[in-house]
Protein backbone atom coordinates (compact mmCIF):
# COMPACT_ATOMS: atom_id res chain seq x y z
CA UNK A 1 0.00 0.00 0.00
CA UNK A 2 0.92 3.63 -0.47
CA UNK A 3 -0.42 5.85 2.31
CA UNK A 4 0.22 9.43 3.40
CA UNK A 5 -1.58 10.02 6.70
CA UNK A 6 -1.34 13.68 7.70
CA UNK A 7 -2.22 15.14 11.09
CA UNK A 8 -3.55 18.51 9.95
CA UNK A 9 -4.22 20.48 6.80
CA UNK A 10 -3.32 23.95 8.02
CA UNK A 11 -0.87 25.44 10.48
CA UNK A 12 -2.00 28.61 12.24
CA UNK A 13 -1.56 31.67 10.03
CA UNK A 14 -0.63 29.68 6.92
CA UNK A 15 -2.54 29.02 3.67
CA UNK A 16 -4.53 25.82 3.26
CA UNK A 17 -2.30 22.72 2.92
CA UNK A 18 0.78 24.95 2.69
CA UNK A 19 2.87 23.19 5.32
CA UNK A 20 2.58 19.78 3.65
CA UNK A 21 2.79 20.87 -0.01
CA UNK A 22 6.32 19.57 -0.60
CA UNK A 23 5.54 16.27 1.10
CA UNK A 24 2.27 15.69 -0.78
CA UNK A 25 3.89 16.62 -4.09
CA UNK A 26 6.79 14.23 -3.47
CA UNK A 27 4.40 11.45 -2.46
CA UNK A 28 2.39 11.95 -5.65
CA UNK A 29 5.45 12.01 -7.89
CA UNK A 30 6.99 8.95 -6.28
CA UNK A 31 3.73 7.11 -6.85
CA UNK A 32 3.30 8.16 -10.50
CA UNK A 33 0.45 10.62 -9.90
CA UNK A 34 0.77 13.10 -12.76
CA UNK A 35 -0.97 16.20 -14.10
CA UNK A 36 -3.91 14.27 -15.55
CA UNK A 37 -4.20 11.43 -13.04
CA UNK A 38 -7.73 10.84 -11.79
CA UNK A 39 -7.68 11.99 -8.14
CA UNK A 40 -10.94 11.21 -6.34
CA UNK A 41 -11.74 13.45 -3.37
CA UNK A 42 -14.00 12.50 -0.44
CA UNK A 43 -15.44 15.67 1.16
CA UNK A 44 -17.80 13.99 3.64
CA UNK A 45 -16.05 15.33 6.76
CA UNK A 46 -16.70 18.90 5.60
CA UNK A 47 -19.96 19.76 7.32
CA UNK A 48 -19.36 23.52 7.29
CA UNK A 49 -16.84 24.98 4.85
CA UNK A 50 -16.40 28.60 3.77
CA UNK A 51 -19.68 29.69 5.33
CA UNK A 52 -21.67 26.92 3.63
CA UNK A 53 -23.27 24.06 5.53
CA UNK A 54 -23.79 20.45 4.48
CA UNK A 55 -24.53 19.43 1.74
CA UNK A 56 -23.54 22.64 -0.10
CA UNK A 57 -20.28 22.58 1.84
CA UNK A 58 -19.14 19.63 -0.29
CA UNK A 59 -18.97 21.85 -3.38
CA UNK A 60 -17.00 24.50 -1.50
CA UNK A 61 -14.65 21.88 -0.08
CA UNK A 62 -14.06 20.36 -3.50
CA UNK A 63 -13.24 23.78 -4.96
CA UNK A 64 -10.85 24.59 -2.13
CA UNK A 65 -8.91 21.36 -2.65
CA UNK A 66 -9.02 21.69 -6.45
CA UNK A 67 -7.54 25.20 -6.27
CA UNK A 68 -4.60 24.02 -4.20
CA UNK A 69 -3.88 20.89 -6.22
CA UNK A 70 -4.16 22.78 -9.50
CA UNK A 71 -1.48 25.21 -8.30
CA UNK A 72 0.68 22.19 -7.58
CA UNK A 73 0.15 20.87 -11.11
CA UNK A 74 -2.60 18.27 -10.59
CA UNK A 75 -5.55 19.22 -12.77
CA UNK A 76 -7.94 16.31 -12.37
CA UNK A 77 -9.28 16.39 -8.80
CA UNK A 78 -13.00 15.62 -8.54
CA UNK A 79 -15.29 14.88 -5.62
CA UNK A 80 -17.22 11.65 -5.22
CA UNK A 81 -20.30 13.54 -3.94
CA UNK A 82 -21.36 14.40 -7.50
CA UNK A 83 -22.65 10.85 -7.80
CA UNK A 84 -25.91 12.13 -6.25
CA UNK A 85 -25.39 9.70 -3.40
CA UNK A 86 -25.98 6.70 -5.69
CA UNK A 87 -23.64 4.09 -4.27
CA UNK A 88 -23.19 2.19 -7.53
CA UNK A 89 -21.97 5.31 -9.35
CA UNK A 90 -19.61 6.18 -6.50
CA UNK A 91 -18.13 2.68 -6.55
CA UNK A 92 -17.64 2.99 -10.31
CA UNK A 93 -15.69 6.21 -9.75
CA UNK A 94 -13.60 4.52 -7.06
CA UNK A 95 -12.76 1.70 -9.47
CA UNK A 96 -11.50 4.24 -12.02
CA UNK A 97 -9.54 6.42 -9.59
CA UNK A 98 -5.74 6.72 -9.68
CA UNK A 99 -5.55 8.23 -6.18
CA UNK A 100 -7.86 8.54 -3.18
CA UNK A 101 -7.91 11.85 -1.29
CA UNK A 102 -9.87 12.12 1.99
CA UNK A 103 -10.19 15.53 3.63
CA UNK A 104 -10.50 16.48 7.27
CA UNK A 105 -13.40 17.80 9.27
CA UNK A 106 -15.83 15.79 11.37
CA UNK A 107 -14.80 12.13 11.46
CA UNK A 108 -18.22 10.88 12.58
CA UNK A 109 -19.92 12.52 9.60
CA UNK A 110 -17.25 11.13 7.27
CA UNK A 111 -17.76 7.60 8.62
CA UNK A 112 -21.54 7.95 8.50
CA UNK A 113 -21.52 8.88 4.81
CA UNK A 114 -18.98 6.20 3.90
CA UNK A 115 -21.03 3.49 5.60
CA UNK A 116 -24.40 4.79 4.40
CA UNK A 117 -23.33 4.54 0.77
CA UNK A 118 -21.34 1.34 1.19
CA UNK A 119 -18.00 2.83 0.14
CA UNK A 120 -15.67 1.42 2.81
CA UNK A 121 -15.00 -1.90 1.11
CA UNK A 122 -14.63 -0.34 -2.34
CA UNK A 123 -12.01 2.17 -1.17
CA UNK A 124 -10.13 -0.43 0.89
CA UNK A 125 -10.01 -2.80 -2.10
CA UNK A 126 -8.48 -0.16 -4.37
CA UNK A 127 -5.91 0.96 -1.81
CA UNK A 128 -4.85 -2.62 -1.12
CA UNK A 129 -4.50 -3.03 -4.88
CA UNK A 130 -1.96 -0.23 -4.77
CA UNK A 131 -3.50 3.14 -5.61
CA UNK A 132 -2.18 5.93 -3.34
CA UNK A 133 -4.26 7.15 -0.40
CA UNK A 134 -3.79 10.63 1.05
CA UNK A 135 -5.75 11.66 4.12
CA UNK A 136 -5.53 14.46 6.61
CA UNK A 137 -7.11 14.68 10.08
CA UNK A 138 -10.43 12.81 9.71
CA UNK A 139 -9.03 11.24 6.54
CA UNK A 140 -6.18 9.79 8.59
CA UNK A 141 -8.60 8.56 11.25
CA UNK A 142 -10.57 6.75 8.56
CA UNK A 143 -7.48 4.71 7.60
CA UNK A 144 -7.40 3.16 11.09
CA UNK A 145 -9.27 0.05 12.30
CA UNK A 146 -11.88 2.36 13.85
CA UNK A 147 -12.53 6.09 14.25
CA UNK A 148 -12.56 5.75 18.06
CA UNK A 149 -9.48 7.96 18.61
CA UNK A 150 -10.83 10.99 16.78
CA UNK A 151 -11.11 14.28 18.68
CA UNK A 152 -14.47 15.14 17.11
CA UNK A 153 -17.98 15.46 18.53
CA UNK A 154 -20.40 12.73 17.35
CA UNK A 155 -22.82 15.06 15.57
CA UNK A 156 -24.29 12.06 13.70
CA UNK A 157 -24.48 8.35 14.48
CA UNK A 158 -22.63 6.24 11.91
CA UNK A 159 -23.82 2.72 11.19
CA UNK A 160 -20.40 1.62 12.42
CA UNK A 161 -17.27 3.09 13.94
CA UNK A 162 -15.19 0.82 11.72
CA UNK A 163 -12.63 2.49 9.47
CA UNK A 164 -10.78 1.24 6.42
CA UNK A 165 -8.39 -0.82 8.58
CA UNK A 166 -5.47 -0.05 6.28
CA UNK A 167 -3.13 0.09 9.29
CA UNK A 168 -3.28 -2.07 12.45
CA UNK A 169 -3.07 0.83 14.94
CA UNK A 170 -5.00 3.97 15.81
CA UNK A 171 -4.04 7.58 15.05
CA UNK A 172 -4.89 10.58 17.17
CA UNK A 173 -4.46 13.61 14.85
CA UNK A 174 -3.67 17.06 16.27
CA UNK A 175 -2.14 15.36 19.30
CA UNK A 176 -1.64 17.78 22.20
CA UNK A 177 0.79 17.20 25.03
CA UNK A 178 -0.69 17.38 28.53
CA UNK A 179 -0.11 20.80 30.07
CA UNK A 180 -1.01 20.87 33.79
CA UNK A 181 0.09 24.50 34.10
CA UNK A 182 -2.30 25.67 31.40
CA UNK A 183 -5.06 23.41 32.72
CA UNK A 184 -4.72 25.00 36.15
CA UNK A 185 -4.56 28.50 34.67
CA UNK A 186 -7.83 28.12 32.76
CA UNK A 187 -9.34 26.07 35.60
CA UNK A 188 -10.18 23.21 33.28
CA UNK A 189 -12.21 20.68 35.26
CA UNK A 190 -12.80 18.05 32.60
CA UNK A 191 -10.71 15.35 31.00
CA UNK A 192 -7.69 16.21 28.90
CA UNK A 193 -6.85 14.69 25.53
CA UNK A 194 -4.44 12.37 27.31
CA UNK A 195 -7.15 11.27 29.72
CA UNK A 196 -9.41 10.34 26.82
CA UNK A 197 -6.68 8.36 25.06
CA UNK A 198 -5.86 6.57 28.31
CA UNK A 199 -9.55 5.64 28.60
CA UNK A 200 -9.47 4.24 25.07
CA UNK A 201 -6.39 2.16 25.87
CA UNK A 202 -7.92 0.93 29.13
CA UNK A 203 -10.75 -0.76 27.20
CA UNK A 204 -8.67 -1.61 24.10
CA UNK A 205 -5.54 -2.87 25.80
CA UNK A 206 -4.19 -4.69 22.75
CA UNK A 207 -4.20 -1.56 20.58
CA UNK A 208 -1.49 1.01 19.86
CA UNK A 209 -2.22 4.71 19.41
CA UNK A 210 0.10 7.07 17.55
CA UNK A 211 -0.32 10.69 18.58
CA UNK A 212 0.45 12.81 15.52
CA UNK A 213 1.31 16.35 16.47
CA UNK A 214 0.53 19.24 14.13
CA UNK A 215 2.75 19.37 11.02
CA UNK A 216 3.55 15.66 10.99
CA UNK A 217 2.52 12.64 8.94
CA UNK A 218 3.03 8.92 8.49
CA UNK A 219 4.32 7.79 5.08
CA UNK A 220 3.69 4.15 4.21
CA UNK A 221 5.13 2.32 1.21
CA UNK A 222 4.47 -1.40 1.33
CA UNK A 223 5.82 -2.70 4.63
CA UNK A 224 7.87 0.42 5.38
CA UNK A 225 6.57 3.38 7.39
CA UNK A 226 8.37 6.57 8.40
CA UNK A 227 7.43 9.67 10.34
CA UNK A 228 7.57 12.80 8.18
CA UNK A 229 7.27 16.50 8.95
CA UNK A 230 8.83 18.69 11.58
CA UNK A 231 7.44 17.25 14.82
CA UNK A 232 7.97 14.19 16.94
CA UNK A 233 5.12 11.72 17.37
CA UNK A 234 4.26 9.67 20.44
CA UNK A 235 3.44 5.96 20.68
CA UNK A 236 0.92 5.11 23.38
CA UNK A 237 0.27 1.60 24.70
CA UNK A 238 -1.64 0.37 27.72
CA UNK A 239 0.52 -0.05 30.81
CA UNK A 240 3.66 1.23 29.05
CA UNK A 241 5.58 4.47 29.12
CA UNK A 242 5.06 6.80 26.18
CA UNK A 243 7.65 6.49 23.43
CA UNK A 244 8.67 9.47 21.32
CA UNK A 245 9.65 8.98 17.69
CA UNK A 246 11.68 11.46 15.67
CA UNK A 247 10.97 12.79 12.16
CA UNK A 248 12.57 10.40 9.70
CA UNK A 249 12.38 7.42 12.06
CA UNK A 250 11.53 4.06 10.57
CA UNK A 251 8.47 2.85 12.49
CA UNK A 252 7.62 -0.10 10.26
CA UNK A 253 7.23 -2.41 13.26
CA UNK A 254 3.89 -0.70 13.95
CA UNK A 255 2.58 -2.26 10.75
CA UNK A 256 3.20 -5.78 12.07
Amino acid sequence: MKLLLISNSTNFGEPYLAWCQTMVDLFCRENAISVNSNILFFPFAGIKIGGEAYPESYNVYEKRVQNVFTKWGYNNVHSVHHCDNKAELAIEKIEKADCILVGGGNTFHLAAEMHTFGLIDAVKKRVIEGIPYIGWSAGSNLACPTICTTNDMPVVEPKSFKGLNLIPFQINPHYLDPSPEIDRMIKHGGETRQDRLNEYLAVNQEMTVVGLREASALWVTGNRMTLRGGKKAVILRYGQDEKEIEPGDNVSLLLS
